[in-house]
């Protein structure tokens, strides 16, 4: 299940809590449109901001919802203890593997981070993602520390930060993390802007915020790229810049809930307070972006 596109939809979530009918037809609908996984509870999916309940429940809500669509379940938190209890909900709720991120208040050491995963992974009876995601968490990964925690049992990809976009560096990065991982871990690329590049320069999967809410075209994408078509790819990418474009100006978040919103997936407010939508001006801003692009780009 780490290879393909895997697709992060929002966590809808409104003055009552999380909107679990709206999630499910979020999940549903990438189940539909034959995305390769479902990433719920990452980034995108604010699993930061919910309680362990509010988690328990997006994860059940995911699995029944994407058929036979296997299902990413993001498992970090502060404490240990909190990931492990998180660990075991996603798995009793039937996720097909989870994501785990070294989330920290206090700063850690490269010992402190392969801890934690050592102590998660020997407790699973699923494959773990790592989640590699420095701008968040502030946790930055060497490649010997990547090659640490990759030897660990039930270590199967890793969600690594965007490629350069230009194809030769990318390959470069590429190539020098595969040489510290085992043949059985995958390397999934972030950061869309970067996807087509990073699939061109080898690595099997593209986690993404984008395919939450159109999956079609990043599934075109992605198929594109694996099958060697580099033009196809990046000219899908180029076509997709006035995206990439918002998602640098107001964060990838807030831009998926606006085109969420305009399409009629989520209601408004869609985001866990403190965090709020859009302000008007970018609002539309998303909306004229939305509406200029080929109407084919957002099914």
């Amino acid at each position: 299940m780490f290879t393909g596109l895997s697709a992060f939809p929002l966590t809808p979530v409104g003055a009552d809590g999380v909107d679990e009918d709206r999630l499910h037809e979020l999940v549903a609908r990438l189940d539909r449109a034959g995305v390769d996984s479902i990433g719920v509870l990452g980034s995108t999916g604010s699993y930061a901001y919910l309680t362990r309940d509010e988690r328990r429940r997006v994860a059940e809500t995911a699995v029944r919802a994407a058929g036979e669509t296997p299902v990413l379940v993001g498992i970090g938190a502060l404490a240990t203890a909190d990931v492990l209890r998180c660990a075991e909900d996603a798995q009793a709720a039937g996720a097909g593997a989870v994501l785990l991120a070294p989330v920290s208040y206090q700063p850690l050491t490269d010992d402190e981070v392969y801890g934690l995963f050592a102590e998660v992974t020997v407790s699973l009876s699923v494959p773990l993602c790592v989640y590699d995601n420095p701008a968040t968490t502030h946790v930055t990964f060497s490649d010997d520390l990547h090659a640490r925690i990759a030897a660990l049992p039930h270590v199967g990809s890793i969600k690594i930060p965007a490629t350069p976009t230009d194809p030769h560096r990318a390959r470069e990065r590429v190539t020098r993390l595969r040489a510290h991982l085992p043949d059985h871990v995958t390397i999934g690329v972030s950061g869309d802007r970067a996807a087509a590049a990073g699939l061109i320069a080898g690595c099997e999967g593209w986690y993404s915020v984008l395919g939450g809410v159109w999956p079609r075209v990043c599934l075109a994408l992605t198929r594109a790229a694996r099958r060697g078509d580099s033009t196809a790819a990046l000219d899908l990418t180029r076509r997709l810049d006035p995206v990439w474009q918002l998602f640098d100006r107001y964060g990838s978040l807030r831009v998926a809930s606006a085109i969420a919103e305009h399409a009629g997936l989520v209601g408004s407010p869609n985001l866990p307070r403190p965090v709020t939508g859009l302000p008007a001006d970018a609002h539309r801003r998303v909306r004229q972006v939305v509406e200029h692009l080929d109407p084919d780009v957002g099914r």
